[in-house]
């Protein structure tokens, strides 16, 4: 600041007992932005004025002697100066004012704790942890950012009040690189050094299934004892029937979008999940039923709507109606042999009912029937490795109801050679129904969904060993939709 004296009379003699004045500026720091709205006042009080747009200001007739003159402003750091007030002289003081928190000092910088750097084989959910300071006692917020080293992603987790913050549904087999920046709203955000971790590789959980969570269905994978489960999709988002692909390893599946019900792709640890079919959904006789199948060794899947079958590469393009039925009945379940070109259908009627289960070739035309004519509920197709067999269930008792009941579901193995058709289900506990099998990837067991017949008790996955159909496995607890490939 300046402090200037200009002395308005001829004398050469001064008068300490007359009256002098103040005049001057008040400028930003560094800019010297004028400020304005600045109280000028002395110590001693004499008179107050403040600062005008262009930032002067003038004290007048203030007694002669020692005063401070002080520049305040809220948001500002007051400024004082000593001065000397002479009779008749006008002094010239210049303030340059700074923000209020311009002594503040900046955050410590962030000291990372856990996991430690380069730490090996952590899980998909970690907690980092870090310490912060201030050394003017400020309050902090963080910022943690995270990207993994296969792509330039970067995700952002900011307004952190806690030194430690848990992160979730990260890759397997991925490296990540996390850094915290402290802020105290002050200064600039402080960053902290950049440390490493790398989480452990997915387990080779090749059974998948669904589980009803918070009212909706949600995929699973677990390894062939029900060990390791693994949450692929979101409970925020109803995802059903999970078929995985043995040449790709990608899970084709349902999904609800809004009233419809589409089909989507996600890789093995429920990654990069992509809508496939968007014109024509997916559409029948009771959602809980309906089945899709792999085609052209992953490429492509096949779908049922209402009465038609249609084809659609997984990219989304190429929708092809395959198949249509002759009596109007809904295709229900496909599955197709990839080897043998066979393609095997259930068709019902409105009511899931006057059940047809046949093979067709990629022409659409009729090759074996399975089922026809026979009264109660039929389902679960899936074809062997070879195309020789079917394997299905139904329920033996022919009952036909209102709300689709089943009584007594068998699972059923036909032979299309002309060998007898094979009932599997020859221990099933009274009460229950087998449903929804499926052959194990070698093809000596069956994973399939034992539950009550009631309709609302928990289901449970179970197998049976081909050699030794007495012996029932339990697999998972309260789940349902397996598959096993």
């Amino acid at each position: 600041m300046m402090v200037l004296g200009v002395v308005s009379c001829s004398e050469d003699t001064i008068d300490v007992e007359g009256l002098g004045s103040v005049q001057g500026r008040v400028v930003k720091v560094g800019t010297n932005e004028p400020l304005e709205n600045v109280k000028i006042s002395t110590n001693p009080g004499s008179s107050t004025v403040f600062t005008n747009a262009e930032g002067f200001y003038v004290l007048e007739n203030i007694p002669s002697g020692d005063y401070s003159l002080a520049a305040q402003k809220e948001g500002l750091l007051a400024v004082f100066e000593g001065i000397t007030i002479i009779p008749d002289v006008e002094l010239e003081v210049v303030f340059e004012m700074d923000v209020e928190t311009a002594g503040n000092r900046p955050p410590d910088t962030p000291v990372l704790f856990t996991p430690n750097d380069n730490a090996q084989d952590l899980p998909v959910e970690v907690q980092l942890v870090w310490s912060g300071n201030d050394p003017d006692e400020d309050t902090l917020t963080y910022t943690v950012s995270l990207r993994n080293e296969d792509n330039d992603t970067v995700e952002v987790y900011d307004a952190i009040t806690d030194t430690a913050f848990t992160v979730s549904g990260l890759l397997y087999g991925t490296k990540y690189f996390w850094q915290v920046s402290s802020n105290d709203a002050i200064n600039t955000a402080v960053n902290s050094s950049v440390f490493a971790f790398t989480t452990t590789n997915l387990p080779n959980n090749r059974v998948i299934f669904t589980r009803l969570e918070a009212g909706n269905s949600v995929i699973y994978s677990a390894d062939e004892n029900g060990e390791s489960p693994i949450a692929l999709t979101a409970s925020s988002k109803n995802s059903f029937r999970p078929r995985r692909n043995p040449s790709t390893g990608q899970i084709a599946f349902l999904q609800s979008v809004g009233s419809q019900t589409h089909l989507f792709t996600m890789n093995a640890d429920g990654s990069e999940v992509k809508q496939v079919t968007s014109q024509v959904g997916v559409s029948g006789f009771n959602l809980e039923e309906i089945d899709f199948s792999w085609d052209a060794n992953g490429s492509k899947l096949l779908f049922p709507n209402q009465d038609k079958l249609y084809t659609i590469n997984t990219t989304g393009s190429g929708l092809q109606l395959v198949y249509q039925t002759s009596n109007g009945n809904l295709i229900t379940e496909v599955d197709k042999n990839e080897s043998t070109g066979l393609i095997a259908l259930k068709t019902n009627d409105l009511d899931g009912y006057n059940v047809e289960i046949f093979t067709i070739n990629t022409s659409g035309v009729l090759q074996n029937t399975v089922i026809s004519g026979l009264p109660g509920a039929a389902g679960g197709i899936d074809l062997s490795i070879n195309g020789s067999q079917l394997l299905y269930t139904r329920d033996i008792s022919g009952s036909e109801n209102a709300t689709y009941r089943r009584l007594d579901s068998h699972i059923f193995i036909h032979n299309f050679n002309g060998d007898p058709t094979t009932d599997v289900s020859i221990n099933k506990p009274a009460g229950t129904n087998d449903l929804d099998a499926r052959y194990a990837p070698n093809e000596a067991s069956i994973i399939y969904v034992n539950t009550s017949n009631d309709g609302i008790s928990t289901k449970r996955i179970q197998t049976i060993q081909l050699s030794d159909m007495l012996d029932r496995q339990l697999v998972v607890q309260n789940a349902m939709m397996p598959d096993w490939e």
